[in-house]
């Protein structure tokens, strides 16, 4: 059984975070955002792979 991978728009991203859409905008074109997939003018996401991005970007050490 194959599962469906899911895919995200950077609007839907931008609402997940509550950041404005340019932020993820000036992120991929510095190259530190999500990994994205050109589809046309359009950007998709892999759930997946923005999961994993936002783990990336965790806080080393727990608060207290």
């Amino acid at each position: 059984m194959t599962s469906a991978t899911e895919w995200l728009s950077l609007e839907d991203i931008a609402a997940e975070l509550d950041v404005p859409l340019r932020t993820l905008y000036a992120q991929r074109s510095r190259g530190i955002g999500p990994r994205g997939y050109k589809l046309g003018k359009h950007v998709r996401v892999k759930r997946a792979d923005f999961e994993a991005w936002l783990e990336s970007h965790a806080d080393p050490t727990p608060a207290a």
